[in-house]
């Protein structure tokens, strides 16, 4: 992880609040271009499909484990990623589940803020609920927001029905001053205070971060959400979020698997082929959300 991070501070970017949105864009782009092609398991088949207008991307596995599919949001802040830069994460999990993974192309903030973002993944799943298919949701980042998002979204509207959750360091909270801001939050660990702060002044108003289709930890209930897997990783600002988020979900009866990596800074479960640990976590939750799926949860959930 360490060398990870010294070869992104290598690359001399700037912070993505330094700028505007298009060098953000641009800062991305450049960080994407370093890292070597073609990573990833391989898959059966990958094409470009569209659900409800709005484009995404699906991954079918070498071997299909069951009927189910996996609904993936990207992260990047939901003011930048594209389905390429997250297209190792996507063919990992598709062949880990043995479950077809849809990437969502959502539109993308300043230019279509909240909740225009959750809206197109919400478009994209009840398109999917009239296949009948049970449905995964899950996301990295701002796409974990989306993802928990939905789960809320579709509890309070009585549908479609969400069979599981898998939430890789999602962004949960705009409370900027948790423990694990104060101690990562500088900008040595991809991500820093003032970007996530940049991140939500262009996408969320203030007048709209208590509710929880924006901000899901502010939600009033927690209850009769779907069975959870959060992934963290110790070094993130975020970190602290997602527990919370674990604990609210815990308490209201939510069975949660809280999975916690020691040393591992934001964004670390999509650096695939780069990171041993990316790879492995993948696995992990892969394997867990497919057998998830085929006969119910097979280990004891974390307590939280």
């Amino acid at each position: 992880m360490r060398a990870m991070l010294e070869r992104r501070a290598a690359l001399n970017l700037p912070g993505f609040a330094e700028g505007s949105v298009e060098d953000a864009r641009r800062s991305f782009a450049q960080s994407q271009a370093a890292l070597p092609k073609d990573r990833g398991a391989k898959v059966a088949r990958i094409e470009d499909v569209e659900f409800a207008g709005v484009s995404a991307r699906r991954y079918v596995p070498l071997t299909t484990r069951g009927p189910g599919v996996i609904l993936y949001f990207h992260g990047g802040g939901w003011v930048f990623g594209t389905l390429d830069g997250f297209d190792p994460v996507c063919r990992q999990l598709a062949a880990a589940s043995g479950l077809e993974v849809i990437s969502v192309d959502y539109r993308l903030a300043p230019e279509h803020p909240y909740p225009e973002p959750l809206d197109d993944g919400w478009a994209v799943l009840s398109e999917l609920a009239k296949t009948g298919r049970p449905i995964v949701v899950a996301g990295d980042s701002a796409g974990g927001n989306i993802a928990a998002a939905l789960t809320h979204r579709a509890r309070d509207r009585s549908g479609p029905t969400i069979a599981m959750q898998l939430l890789l360091y999602p962004v949960l909270s705009a409370d900027f001053d948790r423990p694990s801001y104060r101690l990562y939050g500088a900008g040595g660990h991809f991500i820093s205070r003032a970007d996530m702060a940049w991140f939500w002044d262009h996408h969320v108003p203030a007048e709209s971060r208590a509710e929880a289709e924006a901000a899901p930890l502010a939600a009033e209930s927690f209850a009769r959400l779907p069975e959870a897997i959060i992934v963290l990783g110790q070094c993130d600002p975020l970190h602290d979020e997602g527990r919370a988020y674990a604990e609210a979900l815990g308490q209201a009866g939510v069975r949660v698997r809280l999975r916690t990596h020691d040393g591992m800074a934001h964004g670390f479960a999509t650096l695939i082929d780069l990171l041993p640990a990316a790879n492995a976590e993948i696995d992990r939750v892969g394997d867990l959300v497919g057998r998830g799926l085929e006969a119910g949860w097979g280990e004891p959930a974390t307590q939280v």
